[in-house]
């Protein structure tokens, strides 16, 4: 039973007040405290493949080679600021998100009504509730009058619910009807948003790209360090200088290394953080871009993130007739589906506007109409409008003269109303088990339990079900009898999907990703979306969450819902049945959840806009916040964060992710298979009589122009078409697994023979070998960029032509300019030598075509 709540008329006194908040601090949610600029520099710094280019500038600085470790320096540089600005101007953008919440409180303060702000309400303060506002604080109610308020922020449930004198109401709520006043109980970190809040304490992780590259990292370094070593001991074998040997080995490291890795990362999630900025989408982690494109998994709320957020008449029913409504928002637009005339529910629905106290307004030119009260008497208006009816019309007509308000013990609402002709029409609507028996209606009783049955059939489904009667008085009396009357019809109602849901899901499907809905709503309203959307089959099982508590089985012996525990401290932790719906969910079970599928080996996405889908966002491989309607906490915690709140941007933004792992992998190709020419030219050469195939300037020069430019170039390269059909790469997967090792093998002997053949044809025939085979290595790997193109024949991303242009210039300045010539060893070639080095050359790119034939992706689905 509610114990009721006796408030002091006078509130606290400000110095109570004072003395309050000094003891109990603000009323804020922890926030987390700005991250220094050192801080955001070191943790860029500790990329593993970083690590390595560090390593490698450091062996360049002992070498005296100055020139190397400038541009191994400004490649880290630039990396690292591109990095440290994304994530300050995303936190900016967030920042100036956070203004989109309340910032004051009505409270009673030495016996008079003021405005505080909101972090300085305290316990004990008493609060004054008004339709509209967010509530600061949790409180209990003293006083209430027809208080209905939104707790789907906190909850995730759809349906606003009434309060009464003794219940108790929480932080980050809102009242959409009625007034009431309460006194504060809790406040900051003790109230329901601030507990919430306080399970983000733990983060994601490295995200899979992270993971993969610092494999790789690890890889390279092992595998590049051994084989120089190994190429430094034969040359001193063979008799070379051993500081000639050194160096060699050092500029082969150097040049092995994709040092241009980083920034090719870099430069391709900051193109994709600029697309997604394009489309009202703030990446808050660069590496986020790409993390959506691993996710196997898109985990979703369902109140305002599949769905609109805001109630809507579905199905109309009467003893005669029944439709479908569609359109959505608050606004008339909309049509009835059906056999039956608009005539047939006329009287319906002019009854569910006289009995109603909600108003619709119009939004500004290009905004959406906007309610004021309760969202289901503002769904009842607009169902009207979509007929031509008008609520200020049809109150002036038959003016209101009494009502009782609706009430939770009473689950109905009654109005009395004065008839153009003479006398009254009394309007009850409510809950149809309070008014679908006698003595509340007196209609026929086959009727009354045709339409029980048609409400029971709704409510399975997932609507919210009205019943509306009347009646018809001689005289008017002073109160809304509500007894005799006459069953008009039900009205169904749903918080109805986003238009962009069902395309985003059936996007999901086909690239491979399961959608599985986690919400706090009834399961049947989750059914009815989920079925909707087609995230859920017909005969599908769903989980009742609510059941899962207490001790359970370690393992789920069928994939309908079960009795296993998710949460609760010291609980076994048994296996929850894998399904793609969840209903009445918690907070900390939405966690559980994520967790589960996360050790389970998926990659997971969490949309969700409430301060209850806040751990779940901070605890997922990515988190996705609506920035419109998301809560301050939900937007602090996520990776994404939609400003625009379009569902579908996730879909760009998992096509944004498959671009930069392909343009990686692209680039991994690319200068894998040029590192590995350098080294099997350096082993190989001697068993052909070339001495030291190439000079450490020479090596490092070819790195230069080769990784450079046109490396990070190809980090630019559009997407494939076909990558949305295809299905998620295996999350455990390693970047160099599914045939990329293969390709660099084919590519990497390919040009081997190229250069190798060249420098022994032209050692034999008394031409300058050496410059030959410079100029034949780099020519060919710069035709390897050219043949890795994803379009290749069209001007997408000319900045690769443009830098594959320039390098081939600077590779013949090598030869050709006298400075340079003596900085490189090298020796002018004949017109006719370099046209046949060039013509050989043309290997690389022939290579590079060649092996995008023989490996070919999974078929599109």
């Amino acid at each position: 039973m509610k114990e009721p709540v006796v408030l002091s008329r006078s509130g606290l006194s400000s110095a109570e007040a004072a003395a309050r908040l000094e003891r109990d601090g603000p009323n804020l949610l922890p926030a987390k405290p700005p991250t220094p600029l050192w801080r955001r520099v070191a943790g860029q710094l500790r990329d593993p493949l970083i690590v390595v280019l560090l390593a490698a500038a450091a062996l360049t600085a002992i070498t005296g080679d100055w020139t190397d470790m400038a541009v191994i320096l400004l490649v880290i540089v630039v990396n690292t600021s591109v990095g440290v600005a994304q994530e300050v101007r995303a936190d900016r953008a967030i920042t100036a998100l956070s203004e989109l919440t309340a910032p004051v409180a009505r409270v009673v303060r030495d016996g008079a009504q003021r405005e505080v702000p909101a972090a300085e309400v305290v316990p004990g303060d008493l609060l004054v509730l008004a339709e509209g506002d967010i509530i600061p604080a949790d409180a209990r109610l003293g006083e209430a009058a027809a208080l209905l308020v939104d707790e789907s922020a906190l909850t995730g449930e759809s349906v606003p619910v009434d309060k009464s004198p003794g219940d108790e109401v929480a932080s980050g709520t809102v009242v959409v009807r009625g007034r009431g006043r309460a006194e504060v109980s809790a406040t900051g970190l003790a109230s329901a948003a601030g507990r919430i809040a306080a399970l983000m304490v733990t983060g994601s992780g490295l995200t899979p790209l992270q993971r993969r590259l610092a494999g790789v990292g690890r890889l390279l370094a092992g595998v590049t360090v051994f084989l120089c070593v190994v190429v430094g001991a034969l040359g001193l074998v063979r008799g070379q200088p051993v500081e000639l040997m050194v160096v060699t080995a050092i500029s082969l490291v150097v040049a092995a290394v994709p040092e241009s890795l980083p920034a090719v990362v870099t430069l391709s999630l900051a193109l994709g953080a600029r697309r997604m900025a394009a489309r009202h989408a703030l990446v808050r982690r660069l590496h986020a871009v790409e993390t959506l494109g691993s996710v196997t998994i898109l985990a979703t709320d369902k109140t305002g993130t599949l769905t609109e957020g805001r109630m809507v008449v579905r199905r109309l029913w009467t003893p005669t007739a029944q439709a479908t409504l569609t359109g959505t928002g608050y606004g008339p637009d909309g049509r009835l589906d059906g056999d039956a005339p608009p005539e047939a529910f006329t009287d319906l629905l002019t009854a569910a506007v006289l009995c109603n106290d909600a108003r619709l307004l119009p939004g500004d030119e290009g905004e959406e109409w906007r309610a004021l009260g309760d969202p289901t008497e503002a769904a009842l208006l607009a169902a009207a409008a979509k007929l031509g009816l008008d609520r200020r019309d049809l109150h002036q007509r038959s003016p209101r003269l009494a009502e009782r308000p609706f009430d939770s013990a009473r689950k109905r609402m009654s109005t009395l109303h004065r008839m153009p002709g003479g006398g009254a029409r009394v309007i009850c609507k409510g809950a149809p088990e309070v008014l679908l028996h006698a003595p509340v209606l007196a209609d026929d009783p086959a009727l009354l339990a045709r339409a029980a049955e048609q409400a029971e059939d709704l409510a399975r489904q997932g609507y919210r079900v009205l019943a509306v009667a009347h009646a018809g008085l001689a005289s008017v009396p002073e109160t809304a009898p509500e007894q005799g009357l006459s069953l008009l019809g039900l009205i169904a109602i749903l918080d109805p999907p986003r238009q962009a849901a069902s395309g985003t899901v059936a996007a999901c499907r086909r690239a491979g990703i399961r959608p599985v809905l986690i919400t706090g709503d009834h399961p049947g309203t989750a059914r009815a979306i989920a079925t909707e959307l087609g995230i859920l089959g017909p005969g599908d099982a769903i989980v009742d969450c609510r059941a899962l508590t207490g001790p359970g089985p370690r393992t789920a012996p069928s994939p309908a819902p079960t009795t296993p525990a998710t949460a609760g401290a010291g609980a076994a932790e048994p296996a929850v049945p894998a399904a793609a719906v969840y209903a009445r969910a918690t907070p900390e079970q939405k966690l559980s959840l994520i967790e589960r599928m996360r050790t389970s080996g998926e990659v997971v996405a969490m949309t969700g806009d409430g301060v209850n889908d806040g751990p779940a966002l901070r605890r997922a491989d990515i988190g996705v916040a609506m920035g419109g309607r998301g809560t301050e906490v939900a937007r602090q915690a996520a990776d994404l964060v939609l400003a625009d709140d379009n569902l579908d941007t996730v879909v760009s933004a998992v096509e944004e992710g498959r671009r930069v792992y392909a343009n990686i992998r692209r680039f991994l190709v690319y200068g894998l298979s040029g590192g590995a020419t350098e080294i099997a030219v350096m082993l190989l050469g001697p068993l052909f009589g070339l001495a030291l195939p190439l000079l450490p300037a020479q090596i490092l020069w070819i790195n230069l122009l080769t990784h450079g430019l046109p490396g990070v170039a190809l980090g630019g390269e559009p997407a494939d078409p076909a990558a949305m059909n295809r299905p998620p790469r295996p999350p455990d997967q390693s970047i160099l697994r599914a045939g990329l090792w293969q390709r660099v093998v084919r590519i990497a002997i390919v040009l081997t023979a190229v250069t190798l053949g060249v420098a022994v044809w032209a050692l034999h025939t008394g031409r300058p070998w050496q410059s030959m085979a410079f100029f034949a290595l780099g020519a060919s790997q710069l035709g390897v960029a050219l043949g890795s193109r994803a379009r290749p024949g069209s001007l997408a991303n000319p900045a690769l032509l443009v830098a594959v242009a320039g390098a081939l210039l600077l590779q013949l300045a090598g030869l050709y300019v006298p400075l340079l010539r003596d900085l490189l060893g090298t020796e002018p070639l004949a017109l006719g030598d370099l046209a046949i080095v060039a013509g050989l050359s043309v290997l690389g790119y022939a290579a590079a075509r060649l092996d995008r034939i023989l490996h070919r992706e999974p078929p599109p689905r």
